[in-house]
């Protein structure tokens, strides 16, 4: 089961109930919120063992979060249950993205290494949207590192040999063993 859910993609996350009719307000992980979140789309969560399918029956958007009401959950209590609930839709779902762009979730669980051919760990989570994102790398030795997802660092990303190629700046790796040495 864990296979089929980890091999959806992430879109949202319910963040809280909104009113007292069942709807919630999502935190939208999703470049297309708009098409992700529109009635009669469908959307995946996990329930105990089980993935369980959404059907949005209504949506609208207030200060670019959706505030959608699902099939089935029409109280405040049911709405509220959902806090927190991964929302994630099948793979064979997402558009194709132009040439250097990426899913998020592609790039979990790839080796990061140096041009040089320096091993700096696995990517473990990517934070941010846009030009604020950052890998998450967990490194082999160092613990966590965070490294921009900037051109002029991220100078590679090969899906098929799950690889990401890194120039980093002077003192980036460095940066980031600092601050875990000062807390």
């Amino acid at each position: 089961m864990d296979s089929a859910w980890d091999g959806m993609a992430m879109v949202g996350r319910i963040a809280r109930a909104h009113g007292n009719r069942g709807q919630v307000i999502v935190n939208p992980e999703t470049d297309f919120p708009e098409e992700r979140f529109k009635p009669g789309s469908v959307v995946y969560r996990r329930k105990g063992d089980r993935i369980e399918p959404l059907k949005i029956t209504a949506a609208r958007f207030h200060r670019g979060r959706p505030i959608i009401a699902l099939d089935g959950v029409d109280t405040m209590d049911a709405a509220e249950a959902l806090a927190g609930a991964e929302l994630r839709i099948d793979a064979e779902m997402l558009h194709p993205l132009p040439p250097g762009s990426f899913y998020q979730h592609d790039l979990v669980g790839c080796a990061v290494e140096t041009s040089e051919g320096i091993a700096v760990g696995h990517v473990t989570s990517v934070e941010g949207s846009g030009a604020g994102s950052r890998l998450v790398v967990q490194g082999s030795a160092s613990g966590e590192i965070l490294i921009p997802l900037a051109e002029e660092i991220v100078v590679g990303v090969h899906l098929a040999r799950r690889t990401i190629v890194i120039q980093p700046l002077d003192g980036l790796l460095d940066l980031n063993l600092a601050r875990r040495q000062r807390f």
